[in-house]
């Protein structure tokens, strides 16, 4: 797990800053309920999603447990960010009509108990708004580095906490249907050939590190035969799903 306390000074700059935050706002803002409304942001980090989804009428509320980067939350938005574990939420059971987790549930090994969390949080008829399969950001559309991992990937590439079929799965017995989907891109976030042969190298990349030596050294053959090894292959494409409360929140 990163080192959120340490990252936080840095963690815009070396994430794709404004333009990947507001990427992002804008595809939130395609399954968020429109009029007033309280929408709370788990995992908010530094705010620089969250200050974007504010709207007249509209309460913005952000809940992070690292204090270094609710620094910064808590200037973007005053009076809205508090400190509290996903997990345990600081908030009354029903009391927000949204609830919104980017890039939080890929990090946890039980997602179900963050879902359910957000769930007690949420009045009936809610939204929940999450992003799902966020490390096959990268390859959701055709590209060179798809084509060149795609066999490793397919072996070798660890369970997902945040898989889509196995969020709609969760969704499905606790009373929640899908109401959309959006996507927006990572922008800025995309590596050049040498960066992915690099991080294979420094075994920062699962699905090569449980896979045989052999594999990997041809897939890192694939990558250093493209052309034009220092441009970006491809942004990452994240992928949000939108669920809604169909009755009374589940026990």
């Amino acid at each position: 797990m990163i080192d959120y306390n340490s990252e936080a000074q840095a963690y815009d700059t070396t994430r794709g800053g404004e333009p990947r935050a507001q990427a992002a706002a804008e595809a939130l803002e395609q399954l968020l309920p429109q009029g007033p409304a309280t929408v709370l942001d788990i995992a908010c980090g530094t705010g620089i999603v969250t200050r974007r989804l504010q709207r007249p009428g509209r309460t913005v509320l952000g809940v992070d447990r690292s204090p270094g980067m609710l620094v910064p939350a808590v200037r973007r938005i005053p009076g809205g960010a508090v400190c509290g574990d996903a997990t345990r939420l600081p908030f009354a059971s029903g009391s927000v009509d949204a609830v919104v987790m980017v890039w939080l549930l890929h990090l946890v090994p039980d997602p179900e108990r963050v879902l359910a969390e957000a769930l007690r949080v949420l009045r009936p008829g809610g939204r929940l708004v999450t992003t799902v399969d966020k490390e096959a950001a990268y390859f959701t559309e055709d590209s060179d580095l798809a084509r060149a991992t795609a066999e490793l990937r397919r072996q070798y590439a660890p369970h997902a906490p945040d898989g889509h079929a196995r969020i709609r799965d969760w969704a499905a017995a606790h009373g929640l249907r899908p109401v959309g989907e959006a996507r927006f891109p990572g922008t800025g976030q995309g590596r050049g050939a040498r960066q992915w042969r690099e991080a294979i190298d420094a075994g920062r990349i699962p699905w090569c590190t449980r896979a045989d030596a052999e594999q990997v050294a041809e897939a890192v053959r694939r990558l250093a035969a493209l052309p034009d090894q220092e441009t970006p292959i491809a942004d990452p494409l994240y992928r949000l799903l939108a669920l809604e409360v169909s009755g009374p929140p589940a026990p």
